[in-house]
């Protein structure tokens, strides 16, 4: 016993580290990249001219909308936000939820409590909060289940490498609401809530350009080689969470106040606020998790499953924003997948390996065309080194008012330019932004909308679109092409020239098609 609290006493200091193949799709066939010069030769031609949009135009109005839902649902902290404050909040009070009678939980729990290592046994206070979570907080619920769909099979694979119990997953749905990006008010980051120093303690680097404790599969292994060691202090699954939340030092505070109690259930009114409420939210979202089926909820299919991506290492610095202009995937499903790159750029570091993480159906293209893709990234950024006043003419600077709904990804489609140029010019180091936050934009090639149809994305008609000069030749599209390894075939012609010069909204393009192409 003394061994015991002597190991309890060396982890006390603790307590401030709280720790709050898939078949290429149609529609995306036409762009597949396929180049037909060489890609020394394409890199020796290489001449950047202004900076493009690869996705600017939307195709169709209703489609559109329902993209902006999904991946302003992805970039929100609001189930971040409402989770919190629900595990905060939790008062244990009889909920009137006759939907689910006490008889067929209690049933249900004890079927769930012989299958896994927690205390899932029947008692009112966990009642209450499965009721109340049922309750009022269904669409919540229906949205973590789809995300779930995306992290839970990483989870698993890297919590059974360390023989911790699967359930766990659901530790990181009470953590950070299944939100990579996810920051409390004390700085505890990532799907697993890891303060700055407990990250570093458990190997997640954090650097001006990468935070791992954003990284799904780093931050999980870090997580499951903590709560094995929480666990081998503890010798009990409730209480290793417990001290995973608030800190061991919090826990064994607890276990001394409330005369040597070593439950949970027990210790409970001695621990901070927000652990007292921890553990039951943990308990209702695997019950609730558990049994979606018999409570109504839908199965529904994410955007992305974790089978139908893959990761390349990166072998020179590039952006996020260069890799959707030269892949065709949008810049915040980029973005979702690539969630540990602080300022969305991707470094080179000797004995580094960074990865980026993309749809199986674009890394065939990324991988064959390796070459002349960084080569188009190493122009860009040497065009960038030089002073703003030469590529932007102040008389141009736009003030944008940030609204409701709004995410960096859609204002830069509105104003024609990239997500990090927005960053560089407001001097945003990461993605947040807020409601009345005032942006500068130096537009490109749209033209922002009136007040009215400012949420908007600026339609090719309202453009300021690049003329096209008089001495002009004709591209016949060959198979594979794509409106990017077009532009490379011609210095000086970016991809939105093209689209300007022939009217095109989108980016397919079929074999046969006749192109504009200006020679001046």
């Amino acid at each position: 016993m003394a061994k015991f609290f002597s190991i309890i006493f060396l982890f006390m200091c603790w307590a401030g580290f709280s720790q709050n193949p898939a078949p290429m799709p149609a529609s995306k066939q036409t762009t597949q990249l396929t180049l037909v010069d060489s890609s020394s030769q394409i890199a020796k031609e290489l001449k950047i001219a202004q900076d493009t949009v690869f996705k600017a135009n939307i195709d169709h109005e209703h489609a559109a909308a329902l993209d902006s839902k999904w991946l302003e649902e992805l970039y929100s902290n609001t189930l971040f936000d409402t989770i919190y404050q629900s595990v905060t909040d939790l008062n244990f009070e009889e909920v009137d939820y006759p939907e689910l009678p006490t008889d067929t939980l209690k049933a249900r729990l004890k079927e769930l409590n012989a299958k896994t290592p927690f205390n899932v046994e029947y008692n009112p206070s966990l009642e209450s909060v499965i009721k109340s979570y049922l309750k009022n907080r269904r669409e919540t619920l229906q949205k973590l289940m789809v995300l779930s769909s995306y992290y839970f099979p990483m989870f698993e694979r890297e919590l059974d490498n360390y023989n911790i119990p699967l359930e766990i997953k659901y530790l990181a749905v009470v953590e950070s609401a299944l939100k990579p990006r996810a920051k409390s008010r004390v700085g505890a980051t990532g799907l697993w809530q890891f303060m700055f120093s407990t990250g570093k303690l458990y190997g997640l680097d954090v650097s001006s350009y990468v935070d791992e404790r954003s990284d799904p599969i780093k931050s999980t292994e870090a997580a499951a080689k903590y709560l094995a060691k929480l666990y081998e202090i503890f010798g009990d699954w409730d209480l290793a969470l417990a001290a995973y939340n608030s800190g061991p030092g919090n826990v064994t505070k607890a276990i001394r106040r409330s005369g040597g109690y070593q439950n949970y259930w027990n210790i409970r009114h001695n621990l901070p606020r927000e652990t007292a409420g921890y553990l039951p939210a943990f308990l209702a979202n695997m019950y609730i998790f558990e049994y979606a089926e018999q409570h109504g909820f839908k199965n529904i299919k994410p955007e992305f499953t974790y089978i139908e991506t893959d990761t390349v290492h990166v072998k020179q610095m590039i952006t996020l924003d260069q890799v959707s202009e030269v892949t065709d995937v949008n810049i915040e499903e980029l973005q979702f997948l690539n969630p540990s790159y602080k300022l969305d750029i991707i470094p080179y570091i000797k004995d580094e390996n960074y990865t980026l993480r993309l749809p199986r159906w674009a890394i065939g293209g990324f991988v064959t065309n390796e070459d002349s893709i960084y080569a188009y990234a190493k122009a860009e950024f040497d065009k960038r080194e030089k002073p703003l006043p030469q590529f932007f003419d102040s008389d141009d600077k736009r003030t944008y008012v940030v609204r409701s709904g709004d995410y960096l990804g859609k204002i830069s489609r509105q104003f024609g330019v990239r997500v990090s140029q927005i960053k560089q010019w407001n001097g945003l180091r990461s993605n947040d932004i807020r409601i009345g936050q005032r942006l500068t934009i130096y537009p490109r090639n749209f033209v922002a909308q009136t007040s009215s149809n400012a949420n908007k994305a600026t339609t090719p008609s309202s453009a300021t679109k690049t003329s096209i000069s008089d001495d002009i030749i004709t591209y016949v599209v060959k198979s594979g092409d794509s409106l990017w390894s077009i532009s490379q075939k011609f210095p000086g012609v970016s991809v939105q020239n093209i689209k300007d010069w022939n009217d095109i909204s989108g980016t397919k393009l079929k074999p046969g098609m006749r192109l504009k192409i200006s020679k001046g």
